[in-house]
């Protein structure tokens, strides 16, 4: 059977507050529901909605208001500004160990070599990322380099200043199994392949962030595998691993490493009391979680 195509018109702002009003939606403050509604389209503002509906109805549970669904919109904002400043710290860190440990293993141009890498057209698309990153960019280093040198990359320290999370995570993924590989990992006390699962699960996340995308209560499409066993303390495993909680973890946990004076746990536990109606097992966090090693 064919698909319909989708043609339903666009509703003004008037319209859509007489339509939310409609289904049972309170409004404490209509003129600022207007303008809210103006700056941040009701798309963005569904997801958020969502939990005050009733379940599988149109309408609302009674005294819903516009002006809850918008405070877990405020929250969802901050909590991805604060996981950004984190996860920054982060990809340096691993920028950094990923270009020392290789360098001393396979020398400067190691990211050139095919023979360190486990797939030839995995790595042949992993250049031609890194040379497009490297064209786009005007950092003063990769300027003068162009200049002085005839290399088509400079070496690792500087190419990968200017990668994205994302292709250093997939220089990860496809090096070859080995002691430097297990080295950059042992680093933040992991396993090589927990490493990989777990670059790739924080990239994820950072891209949520960076489009300002719903994270609070999402269920991740990137599920982080369970580590074996760590050096460093880590939480129970949560019954449900695609929870943000799993992943905030997993952030918390390499901070030990990156940053072992940070204060990620004691923010976010100030976030949650500046918005206490927040529902934490919605985010996969169970009870007593805030006593567990990692998280005081």
């Amino acid at each position: 059977m064919a698909k319909p195509t989708y043609n339903q018109p666009q509703i003004s702002v008037d319209d859509q507050i007489v339509l939310l009003k409609s289904e049972g939606l309170c409004f404490q403050n209509e003129e600022r529901a207007r303008h809210l509604l103006k700056n941040i389209s009701m798309f963005r503002l569904k997801s958020y909605l969502k939990p005050f509906r009733q379940q599988n109805k149109r309408q609302f549970k009674e005294g819903s208001t516009f002006e809850e669904a918008y405070s877990i919109y405020k929250f969802d904002s901050e909590l991805r500004k604060m996981i950004c400043s984190e996860l920054e710290k982060i990809e340096v860190s691993i920028r950094t160990q990923l270009s020392l440990i290789m360098g001393d293993a396979a020398g400067i141009y190691w990211f050139e070599n095919p023979l360190n890498f486990r797939d030839a057209n995995r790595h042949s698309s992993l250049l031609k990322s890194l040379g497009d990153e490297l064209h786009r960019s005007d950092d003063d280093a990769i300027v003068a380099f162009r200049q002085n040198y005839s290399n088509p990359f400079p070496p690792s320290w500087i190419t990968f200043e200017v990668s994205s999370f994302g292709t250093l995570s997939m220089m990860y993924r496809w090096l070859k199994a080995g002691k430097a590989r297990r080295q950059v990992a042992k680093f933040y006390g992991l396993s090589d392949t927990v490493m990989e699962s777990w670059l790739h699960s924080i990239v994820y996340v950072r891209n949520i962030c960076a489009h300002h995308s719903r994270l609070w209560n999402r269920r991740l499409s990137v599920n982080a595998v369970i580590p074996r066993r760590t050096t460093k303390p880590f939480v129970s495993i949560p019954n449900d691993t695609k929870k943000v909680y799993y992943t905030l973890s997993i952030i918390l946990y390499l901070l030990q490493t990156v940053n072992p004076n940070n204060t990620f746990a004691q923010r976010f536990k100030a976030l949650l009391a500046k918005y206490p109606h927040i529902d934490v097992a919605a985010m996969g966090f169970s009870f007593g979680w805030d006593c567990n090693t990692l998280w005081k």
